[in-house]
Parts: structure tokens; C-alpha cells; sequence
């Protein structure tokens, strides 16, 4: 029998048979469906970690020389914390020799960032926001624009001017229903003009990006933000990624100079990269794609055992079309292939579906709980897999019983 004819005839018996091929094809259905869900969940969860999460801190092809990571997720000893407050702070006369050691084409920012007291004659509760004191290539390292107003000028940044930019929610807290444009905000008792509002950052976890202040490097504000001569990061930036690599070797050999280690000593300081900050997600990443697989299996062997027994249950209900087809001249692997393709057809039916219904799932559960969720084309097609694989495991003992009944007996069956 053509493979396609077979095909059809299986999709004929599972529609003549509705009620049996439902429940035939569930346990398959749901192991397919809690596979997809899953392996949804989990990737919108790393696209939204990535792209939402450590993407809003940390530029693309960048990386940050600190004395501790400014991301530092899971579970860490006493010693190893320990460690980190015993670490030398980066000062400013640090920032030369590594600017030095960078190759050509690379930009650097220099950053330090503080949780400081900020209030404006238009409202009367004065409220914490996170201040940060930059040089000129941090905006473009981090490519955020003003929706309004402007960047600081070369002379403000040289003359550490009392000029800052704000995010939108600083903006709309302190400056209610008016343009914040050329207002002050008074942060330590200082009053800076506000000279631009950057674009909306978004949030994540429900934690706001958009609660910031920027001000120069040079201005009073850093006095505040830091200790005199202590910074909290240099941002390099390079053109690829292999280029990045190469500037952090450089600036690694740079700073372990400047601190003096051996060779058989570890860096007391911190090359932060999207990477590493991402390192714990990842695994946990990989437990849940293990789990999202494995739980699904028990479905899918209960699905395989049940399509077993509903096969059983046909060979022995057309017994007497086997005997005929045997007696126009059917061979052994054509009964075989049509039990088979029968099988495999009612299994994929039912992986199909489970595809759909896990999307579904997957959608709600991201409508319904900050949770997203994230097709992932491979599950798609481990998915269908995986059911037509079962359904021919399932379907290879009914197969091969069926072909083997001796004709003269299966046309006496009634």
C-alpha cells in the first residue's frame, strides 16, 4: 500500500472512530503539551533574562572592569563574601593605564553609581533615586537618547557642570504635569538643572529602569556617589565580540600589573560580561529544560502503552480484513506498514495537538502571571518527533502480529 494511502485509511479510522482515538492519543497529547509549555516557559524566561534583565545593564559586545560583580545571582559562601569586601577598589588613576592598553576602535566609559536623596520645590516628599556620575562615552556605550531636551555638551563634562538628564519616572515624580526642561532637582543640598529626559527603559520583575539620574563625571555629584578617587567601573565597549575578549585579556594583564599578583594568584578584581552575569540563569536553565523533558516522558509512556493495547484491540477486530487483504495478495510488510503508519499517524495526531494546546498553555500562563513565554521552533519539531516515534515503538508488536496471522484462519473470523 502507498505511504500516503495508508495514511489516509489511519485518518479514516481515527474519524470513524473519534471517541476510542481521543482517548487513544490524550497520554501522548499530554506529555507533548507539558513538553511544549515547558520548553516555552523556559525560553521566554532566557529571552526576557537576557534581553530585559542583564541587556538593560549591560551594553552588547561590552564588559566592565570592577572590583566585584555588579550582578551576583545564587548562592554564595560567607568566605566568598568575604573575599569580594577584601578587594581593592578601581581608582581613577586605573582608568589611563587601561585606557592605554585597549586596541584601536574601542570605547570606554568611566561609571560610578550610587542610591542618593533627590527633592524639587513641586512635590513635598523627597525620594531615593539611583545617581550616576559618567564620562562622555557612557549614552553611546549603552545607546540611550533623550525623548526630550539633550546630552551634556564637551564643556559641561570637562567643567563638571551642575547639569543631569533624568529617567521618565524621576520626571514625572518630581515634576508633575510640568516640563521638567530647565528645572532644578536638589540632590545633597545642591540644585542641578535638568537638561534632558531619556527615553523610556522599561522595567523588569516590576522593577522600574527609568528611576535614574545622570550626571558628569567632574560634577559635585560624584563626591557623593564615591569616595575622592574611587570609581565604580570602567564600561569598554568593542566593534565584535572576538575583539572584546582581546580587550579584556589586555586590560586583565593591566590590572593584575597594577595589583601585583603572581601568577598563581586570582584576579581580586571583576570583568563583567553579559555572560557571567547570565551564568547562574543558565543553570538553572539547563535543570528545567532537563525536568521539562523528563516529566513528559511518564505521558508519553503511558500514551505509547495505551496506543499498544487500542492496536491489539484493531488486529483482533479486523481479523477478517487482514485474511482478506492476505488473500488478494497483500504481503507481510504490507499489513505491517499499515499497522504501523496507522499507529504512527494516530500518535503525530496527538503530538500535533499537544503542540497546540502547550502553546496555549504557555499563553495563558503568560497572561496570567509575570511569567513569559517563548515559542522554540526546536520543540516543535522534537515534539512531533517524539509522538511518531512512539506511535511506532507502540505500534511495532500490533504491527507484527497482524502480519503474521495465516490468511485461511483470519477469513474464518467473524
Amino acid at each position: 500500500m502507498p505511504f500516503f494511502d495508508a495514511i489516509r485509511l489511519a485518518l479514516q479510522q481515527i474519524w470513524v472512530q473519534k471517541l476510542k482515538s481521543f482517548f487513544t492519543l490524550l497520554g501522548v497529547m499530554i506529555g507533548v503539551t507539558f513538553l511544549i509549555a515547558v520548553v516555552s516557559i523556559v525560553g521566554g524566561m532566557s529571552s526576557y533574562m537576557t534581553d530585559q534583565v542583564v541587556g538593560k545593564i549591560m551594553a552588547v559586545n561590552s564588559f566592565e572592569l570592577r572590583h566585584r560583580p555588579n550582578i551576583n545571582i545564587g548562592d554564595n559562601s560567607e568566605e566568598h563574601w568575604r573575599e569580594l569586601r577584601r578587594r581593592q577598589r578601581i581608582r581613577e588613576t586605573d582608568v589611563e593605564p587601561v585606557v592605554a592598553a585597549l586596541p584601536e576602535g574601542v570605547r570606554y566609559a568611566v561609571m560610578g553609581s550610587d542610591n542618593l536623596t533627590a527633592e524639587s520645590k513641586y512635590v513635598r516628599k523627597p525620594k531615593q533615586v539611583q545617581t550616576f556620575t559618567v564620562t562622555d562615552g557612557y549614552f553611546g556605550i549603552k545607546r540611550m537618547e533623550p525623548s526630550r531636551g539633550r546630552l551634556f555638551s564637551p564643556q559641561e563634562y570637562e567643567r563638571g557642570m551642575n547639569v543631569i538628564v533624568v529617567g521618565q519616572d524621576v520626571a514625572d515624580y518630581f515634576f508633575p504635569s510640568l516640563d521638567p526642561l530647565n528645572r532644578e532637582l536638589v540632590i545633597k543640598g545642591v540644585p542641578y538643572t535638568v537638561v534632558g529626559v531619556m527615553e523610556k527603559q522599561g522595567s523588569a520583575f516590576g522593577i522600574s529602569f527609568d528611576k535614574f539620574i545622570v550626571a558628569p563625571h567632574k560634577s559635585p555629584l560624584n563626591r557623593f556617589v564615591n569616595s575622592h578617587g574611587v570609581i565604580d567601573a570602567v564600561m569598554v565597549q568593542t566593534p565584535s565580540r572576538e575583539g572584546m575578549l582581546a580587550a579584556m585579556e589586555a586590560v586583565r594583564q593591566v590590572m593584575r600589573s597594577r595589583h601585583h599578583l603572581r601568577p598563581n594568584q586570582k584576579d581580586d578584581f571583576e570583568l563583567e560580561t553579559s555572560d557571567s552575569a547570565l551564568e547562574f540563569w543558565n543553570k538553572i536553565k539547563q535543570y528545567l529544560v532537563i525536568a521539562g523533558v523528563a516529566l513528559p516522558a511518564i505521558g508519553l509512556v503511558v500514551g505509547a502503552i495505551v496506543i499498544m493495547n487500542i492496536m491489539l484491540v484493531a488486529v483482533a477486530e479486523r481479523t477478517r480484513e487482514i485474511g482478506i487483504r492476505k488473500a488478494l495478495g497483500a504481503k507481510r510488510r504490507d499489513i505491517m506498514s499499515q499497522f504501523l503508519v496507522e499507529s504512527a499517524t494516530l500518535s503525530t495526531v496527538g503530538a500535533a495537538l499537544g503542540v497546540a494546546t502547550g502553546f496555549a498553555f504557555a499563553k495563558i500562563i503568560s497572561i496570567l502571571s509575570p511569567l513569559p513565554a517563548a515559542v522554540e521552533l526546536w520543540s516543535i519539531v522534537v515534539g512531533i518527533s517524539i509522538g511518531a516515534g512512539v506511535g511506532i515503538i507502540a505500534g511495532v508488536y500490533p504491527a507484527s502480529r497482524a502480519s503474521r496471522l495465516d490468511p485461511i484462519t483470519a477469513l474464518r473470523q467473524e
